[in-house]
């Protein structure tokens, strides 16, 4: 089946017959109500994605095996007195001085996104000369960049410049001897961050954060006119009797360096959605500190242990910025077909200048939003705070929306709202609670909702719902910390019709922030896989 479908369950005596669809595909016999602190969680597998190439969703780049007139397809911005000959050759742009001592080419390749990663892969380089990801402002001067410098035949700096109204206003050097850097075969990469940006050098599949910045004092490149009009451009500066071979060029979402706060889609009763024979995930991906996240899609056949990056979403509130927003609960409303949710907006961090606050927004979109590059609408929900982690659930029963949220209150700690609509109009009905929380889920475990949220202090509580009243701790076999690590992870548990290995999953992360990032980050984690039964 290829549309969107949900698990639904009907209750007939003991028997609870699980559909898929309107189809039945299992049933699972329940003599009694299933409380989540009598499962066992036991741990499957892990992994981290780092820019994991096979995962990369394209949006332009320059392969030279498969580039038939260069200079059409990828025009060279440079004059024609001061360019350097380029020519294609084996699967690579090889790039020599001209007539000039000093030889360059810039060479268009794409649009710019201010949340993708650019790359260009250098195969080699003699000599002296500098190999570059540069963002050009087609309608004037203004340009970013980081350009890698070699000297005698090696790498020995990255520089960075942010160059506007004829000046350089930020120009930062990093120095590559403590980074191991010895080969010429390597890759620069540009992580932009809506904000600023973080530039690697990846030698041997190892990526190395090499330095960062944040320019949107100078260019806010988050607003829709202004990115449509920059370029994405790969650079090269030769100085004589020197040759740059470049084996790729290429712009591309990712799911960056790190992924976290991980919650599954759902129809508006909380039940996830599968499509196809996957569960959809929404899971932030890393940037730097609370400014540069921003909120990727995921998708998992939850027999095994494939994740795929699907997609990444940002947020229009109507006034011209694309946000980069996450720790969203997204939900297909089955009665108007259109894809809402909750999210938190962490993109008040990045507005300097602005008079903005974090708050806990409305999304909505009727496009599917879990595929590609998408843009949801939003807007505040009216909760007053800087809350987080809002997960949501229309309760049939009675009539009302809960949203479960960690609440801004001397720490954050679960409190439970409730409101007459999807967006507005919501009051605590109870919280917050006595515990540090985050990472908040309202799941039925059986024919009862109960609330779960992780914590600092090594425990993922289980609450009654809606009242949030102790129940017990989720039990879980090698989890996700240690002592070297923080325990502040989310539950995301996922109840299975019968067919599968386990009756529940989870799909927890890690808080292991990217090595060499500056204090304080939050560049974590990786992701595991958990598989729980009945003891």
């Amino acid at each position: 089946m290829t549309h969107t479908e949900h698990f639904s369950r009907r209750t007939l005596g003991t028997i609870t017959i699980w559909m898929l669809g309107g189809l039945i595909v299992g049933g699972l016999a329940i003599g009694q109500d299933i409380r989540p602190d009598q499962i066992q969680f036991r741990r499957q597998a892990v992994r981290r994605m780092i820019f994991d190439s096979e995962q990369a969703i394209p949006l332009s780049g320059l392969s030279p095996s498969k580039t038939i007139d260069l200079d059409l397809m990828y025009p060279d911005n440079v004059p024609a007195s001061e360019r350097a000959v380029c020519k294609l050759d084996a699967g690579n742009l090889i790039v020599t001085t001209g007539q000039s001592e000093r030889s360059m080419t810039r060479r268009w390749i794409g649009s710019v996104n201010p949340f993708a990663t650019y790359e260009v892969e250098v195969a080699s380089i003699s000599g002296n000369a500098a190999v570059g990801i540069r963002f050009d402002d087609s309608e004037s001067t203004d340009f970013l960049g980081a350009e890698l410098l070699f000297q005698n035949d090696r790498p020995n700096q990255v520089r960075w410049t942010t160059h506007i109204d004829g000046n350089d206003v930020q120009s930062p050097v990093w120095e590559l001897e403590n980074h191991f850097v010895k080969g010429t075969s390597c890759v620069l990469r540009v992580q932009m961050a809506a904000v600023g940006a973080n530039v690697f050098i990846e030698t041997s599949g190892r990526s190395q954060l090499i330095g960062y910045v944040d320019f949107s004092q100078h260019l806010e490149l988050r607003e829709k006119t202004v990115a449509f009009q920059y370029e994405f451009m790969a650079t090269a500066e030769l100085k004589e009797s020197s040759e740059v071979k470049i084996r790729r060029v290429t712009a591309a979402i990712t799911p960056g360096t790190g992924q976290a706060d991980i919650r599954a889609i759902t129809d508006e009763q909380g039940r996830p959605l599968l499509d196809d024979g996957r569960l959809w995930f929404t899971v932030t991906i890393r940037g730097r500190a609370l400014p540069h996240p921003a909120q990727g899609v995921f998708s998992l056949n939850p027999s095994v242990f494939d994740l795929r990056f699907e997609g990444l979403i940002v947020f229009d509130m109507g006034d011209g910025l694309l946000r980069n927003e996450l720790a969203s609960h997204l939900f297909r409303d089955s009665t108007t077909g259109q894809w809402r949710g909750w999210t938190t907006g962490f993109s008040a961090f990045g507005n300097k200048g602005r008079n903005e606050s974090k708050s806990i927004l409305a999304v909505y979109s009727d496009r599917d939003p879990r595929k590609g590059y998408s843009i949801m609408k939003a807007r505040p929900v009216g909760i007053d705070g800087a809350h987080e982690d809002p997960h949501g659930v229309y309760d049939r029963r009675d009539g009302k929306w809960r949203l479960l949220l960690c609440e801004n209150a001397g720490g954050y700690k679960a409190a439970m709202w409730e409101s007459d609509h999807w967006d507005h109009g919501f009051q605590r009905i109870a919280g917050p609670v006595e515990v540090d929380s985050t990472g908040t889920q309202i799941q039925q475990f059986g024919d009862q909702r109960f609330a779960l949220f992780g914590s600092a202090d090594r425990t993922v509580y289980i609450r009654s719902y809606p009242d949030l009243k102790p129940v017990g701790e989720l039990k879980i076999h090698r989890p996700p910390w240690n002592d070297d690590h923080g325990t502040r992870i989310w539950p995301n548990v996922i109840p299975l019709p019968s067919g599968y290995p386990a009756p529940y999953i989870a799909l927890m992360m890690d808080r292991a922030n990217f090595p060499g990032m500056p204090k304080r980050n939050w560049t974590y984690g990786a992701l595991y896989l958990y598989h729980g039964d009945l003891k």
